[in-house]
């Protein structure tokens, strides 16, 4: 592979994985229809066949670049001295929390309640929930979520909302665990500074309860391109929730977390005081929006972590002039920005903007496609690819290892 110091998109695209030589399948070769994947996974029959077989699209995730991404994160937080807390809005998938939990993370966010119900259901139990819950039934759902796994731990950012979560919590017999949002642009949390602490202090004297620190995600930041750039807007953009923390601890408030940070800004982050833990989320798959902001060592291309989630789409046309067409559209990709990336085409415009269909529009080829091959996509966005599938492949040396269930896929509420 080329050097990361000089590894471009182009280079990038045509190096990755095993080349596009081994990326494009001929024909369907026995594959399988829908019906019949769902029959072969619910009897563990799939193990073993080639992802080129699979019926597309296909959500597919490399398990040795998988595994390579959790390593590569646990070692590096463990240099910083902090620690990670993935969201797991990235992946919706407890087989993979399970596994970075026991990759050394300590424990996994989820943005919507419903998701930290299936999580819980699924067996993990260090929960933190990073939107506040703000209706009558929700806090219902998440004082019941409370009682029955005493790890989970919701945000904050109302007064109002406090003195209702204590109610909930009283009439449920429970103390609550609670973290403040402090706000880092518009989004959400509340404005770091006097509301922020009045709201902590508030916490404080509510008899159900239990503060246990700050939340302050910027999301805004994860994307700047150029790593200086990033680096310095990112801990320009963090000094006010710095300095709210550090009025936490001056008040005698509880700061044992101190959370927030991403996939973006997990190298960045851990230089600010006080940080515990990064709520780090697309670094095990990775995506096209990440790859093209550039990291320390790479200003054009990401590449501290593998993209290990790609989508196999099969040709359906190639009548037209310099233009073909897949099966893989928007309700396989999303409509967000920039398009995927064909692994072994350097020089593909894909365009995902139907429904059903992708297009992909090039002056020149590495070779020459007919109906029935098969491409591999990196996708624009992981989270919510994800959230367009049931299942995704777990595949090993190009076969099928295992088949996932996408548990809190739709879990929006």
């Amino acid at each position: 592979m080329a050097s990361r110091s000089r590894l471009s998109r182009r280079n990038f695209l045509v190096t990755s994985g095993a080349g596009a030589a081994a990326l494009c399948v001929s024909g369907n070769a026995g594959g399988y229809t829908s019906a019949e994947m769902r029959a072969r996974a619910a009897d563990n029959k799939l193990t073993g066949v080639s992802k080129w077989e699979l019926d597309t699209p296909a959500l597919c995730v490399d398990l040795d670049k998988l595994s390579q991404n959790i390593a590569t994160m646990r070692t590096r937080v463990a240099a910083m001295k902090v620690a990670s807390r993935p969201h797991a809005k990235t992946h919706k998938c407890p087989t993979i929390a399970k596994l970075q939990l026991a990759g050394g993370s300590i424990g996994i966010c989820t943005a919507k309640l419903s998701e930290a119900e299936v999580f819980a259901a699924n067996g993990i139990g260090p929960i933190l929930m990073t939107t506040s819950n703000v209706t009558p039934n929700k806090i219902r759902r998440a004082m019941a979520l409370r009682k029955s796994n005493p790890q989970f731990v919701q945000a904050v950012d109302y007064a109002q909302n406090a003195r209702d979560l204590n109610d909930a919590a009283k009439a449920a017999g429970i103390v609550a665990d609670v973290v403040v949002d402090v706000a880092i642009g518009t989004r959400s949390g509340v404005p770091a500074g006097d509301q922020a602490v009045a709201i902590a202090q508030l916490v404080d004297t509510l008899p159900n309860l239990k503060l246990r620190g700050i939340i302050s995600y910027d999301g805004g930041a994860q994307h700047i391109k150029g790593f200086k750039n990033r680096l310095d807007q990112t801990l320009n953009r963090f000094a006010p929730s710095v300095e709210t923390f550090e009025r936490f601890k001056r008040g005698g408030l509880n700061t044992e977390i101190f959370s927030g940070g991403g996939t973006g800004t997990y190298n960045i982050l851990p230089k600010a005081p006080g940080v515990t833990d990064l709520q780090v989320g697309s670094y095990i798959f990775m995506d096209c929006q990440y790859l093209e902001i550039g990291g320390e060592s790479n200003d054009q291309v990401y590449t501290d972590f593998a993209p290990s989630l790609t989508v196999v789409t099969t040709v359906l046309n190639t009548y037209f002039l310099k233009s073909i067409t897949t099966d893989a559209g928007a309700k396989a990709l999303t409509l967000n920005k920039p398009g995927p990336w064909v692994i072994g085409e350097k020089d593909f415009a894909y365009n995902a903007g139907s429904d059903e269909f992708g297009v992909i529009k090039y002056e020149t080829a590495g070779r020459s496609y007919k109906v029935g091959d098969k491409l591999e996509l990196i996708v624009p966005h992981c989270d919510p690819v994800v959230n367009e599938y049931d299942q995704m492949y777990a595949i090993r040396n190009d076969k099928v290892e295992a088949v996932w269930p996408i548990a809190a896929r739709g879990h929006s509420q």
